[in-house]
């Protein structure tokens, strides 16, 4: 979907293990920028920077500011934006990054080494604020009853490991034969709220939108649905004709700035999903830039939940907390 051509100028907004930027450099002269907020990605990807002979370049950054990293790299458009969503298999597999339920370590999820750790906010945040996290970020339907056991677990002492945290949710949370652990959705949760993800994947979708040529691809693959969302309303929106309504007549109509590639999510094929189980819940998709001017920036997202008209901050929540 993004094909790369020979010399083009990409961005590989979530370079993670770095697989998409070596798929990329294999077409002669091809430059990749590469943006991880993860110091351990960036630094895992020196040895590809030096084989690259000054062909990719590696950001220490949130993909959000992905407009900026490429005006700072002299860069006014590129030919193609990739991005992989979500946590990567490296940080779910270390324990110390605290991820996964899976693996004993302490309750942190940050992708990046600042900011509130996921143990910060299970200590401070109100068992109502709680219950709406869960609900929204990890659609878990017993969030009210999950959230009640944390607040009543803090009481007697800190909730300090993923092990912990585990525990508390599966006694509260009975999981069917054959069904996902009962803490998946509860980790889920905690885990977008503390990397503002889905903020700041809508923030990166508008920035690729400005900085890609006529012609430039934009290629997105997601793990879960609320991702899945996002991508799929904004490339929705981009590649129709807007235009006034009975509710809104004064409103301006605005041209598709993008083509679409992909009318349906591309996923992953049986073979595939035995090669790498991870990938099962994958969709990709892509659509291609046109010579329309970007859409002004849009709103930040309304909640997929019908509890809050907006999602919790992670900065409000913790400022209240």
């Amino acid at each position: 979907m993004l094909k790369p051509r020979e010399g083009g100028v990409y961005v590989d907004a979530t370079f993670g293990a770095g697989g998409y930027s070596r798929a990329i450099l294999e077409i002669g002269g091809t430059r990749v920028v590469g943006i991880d907020r993860d110091r351990t990605a960036i630094a895992g990807g020196f040895d590809l920077v030096d084989r690259s002979e000054g062909r990719l370049t590696l950001v220490e950054d949130r993909f959000s500011h992905l407009g900026e990293i490429c005006a700072s790299e002299g860069l006014e458009t590129v030919d193609g934006v990739v991005m992989d969503v979500g946590v990567s298999s490296m940080q779910l597999d270390e324990a110390d990054r605290g991820f996964s339920f899976r693996l004993d370590g302490p309750l942190d999820m940050r992708m990046a080494d600042s900011g509130p750790t996921a143990a910060d906010v299970v200590a401070k945040v109100s068992e109502s604020e709680l219950a709406d996290i869960i609900y929204i970020f990890g659609e878990e339907r017993h969030s009210r009853r999950v959230a009640r056991a944390i607040v009543a677990a803090r009481k007697e002492a800190p909730i300090a490991t993923t092990r912990a945290l585990a525990d508390i949710v599966s006694r509260v949370v009975r999981a069917k034969p054959n069904d996902i652990h009962p803490a998946t959705r509860t980790f889920q949760a905690l885990r977008i709220f503390v990397n503002e993800e889905l903020d700041e994947l809508q923030l990166a979708l508008e920035a690729a939108e400005r900085v890609l040529k006529p012609g430039g691809r934009l290629v997105v693959v997601s793990f879960h649905s609320l991702e899945d969302r996002i991508v799929k309303n904004f490339l929705v929106e981009r590649s129709k004709s807007g235009g006034g309504s009975r509710h809104l007549p004064e409103r301006a109509s605005l041209p598709p700035s993008f083509d679409l590639l992909t009318r349906r999510p591309v996923i992953p094929g049986e073979q595939e999903i035995a090669d790498n189980p991870r990938a099962r819940s994958a969709k990709l998709r892509a659509a291609e830039r046109n010579a329309a001017p970007a859409h002004a920036g849009a709103a930040r997202p309304s909640s997929p939940s019908s509890r809050s008209s907006s999602w919790p901050k992670l900065s409000d929540v913790m400022r209240r907390g």
